[in-house]
């Protein structure tokens, strides 16, 4: 296997995420991150995991160890500041913009593992049922799926623009767990996982009830409930091997330049 350093790209410029040396850009006005592998195969596109939410202090140093399972496998791993949008339209144009960067422009793989983390959940899943061709698949650490449930519509609506009524009117256009068909129809797997002690992100309310409606759809997902635990830094969430080997397959699979 031909192990190269990844080329330092014109506008970016170093960083420091998660432990991890990175290189910092803008897209559309707003931060923007990669943390690129040591290696990488030189004959096709760069396989990737796009996190979520890229808030300040996002990812957190908790999970080092998860990002770099994703970067010896040769994973580049890649996010955006949108601010809180609670997957709103700006949001998603801008989520858009920086996989149009990204793929068009840094010869990224078209398919993109998408990893959400709490209200990036919102985000991810709200850009991915408009572009499911581009999801190699969506994993979730206690992810945010449900706008009614957290942060709720009338703290939500003002990210959307519009008065909670209006937004409680428009909830299908705009709610994760009312929006799945088109990852379904792709065939695109979904691992999440959750505690059942979740006070902030309730189980039931989010990836309990997107699990049974994405299986109704004919999707596949895998739910690992942890009993007891909450929405915490507990380090089961960020050094689950599951979910690590579950982003790398896909990943690869999506990428097509793991070549042997």
């Amino acid at each position: 296997m031909d192990q190269t350093k990844y080329p330092q790209a014109d506008g970016m410029h170093p960083t420091l995420i998660s432990g991890h040396a990175a290189s910092e850009f803008s897209v559309g006005g707003h931060r923007a991150f990669v943390i690129f592998p040591t290696w990488v195969e030189t004959d096709g596109p760069q396989g990737w995991v796009w996190y979520a939410p890229t808030l300040p202090g996002l990812p957190a140093g908790e999970e080092q160890w998860m990002l770099q399972k994703f970067l010896d496998a040769g994973l580049a791993i890649a996010g955006i500041d949108v601010g809180e949008s609670y997957g709103s339209l700006p949001g998603r144009a801008l989520f858009s913009k920086l996989y149009e960067t990204l793929v068009q422009q840094r010869g990224f793989a078209q398919r993109a593992a998408l990893l959400a983390r709490s209200r990036g959940g919102l985000m991810l899943y709200n850009w991915a049922v408009e572009h499911p061709t581009t999801v190699a698949c969506v994993a979730g650490i206690y992810p945010v799926c449900n706008l009614s449930s957290y942060p709720g519509l009338a703290k939500a609506c003002g990210a959307y623009g519009l008065s909670s009524a209006e937004l409680s009117a428009n909830l299908a256009m705009h709610n994760p767990v009312e929006r799945l068909a088109p990852l379904a129809q792709a065939g695109v797997p979904l691992l999440h996982l959750h505690g059942d002690q979740d006070d902030v992100v309730p189980l039931a309310q989010n990836s309990g009830l997107l699990a049974e409606r994405y299986r109704q759809l004919g999707g596949e997902i895998e739910l690992i409930v942890f009993p007891g635990q909450g929405h915490n830094y507990w380090p089961g969430w960020f050094h689950s091997q599951a979910l690590v080997d579950f982003v790398i397959a896909h990943a690869k699979a999506g990428a097509d330049n793991f070549r042997r």
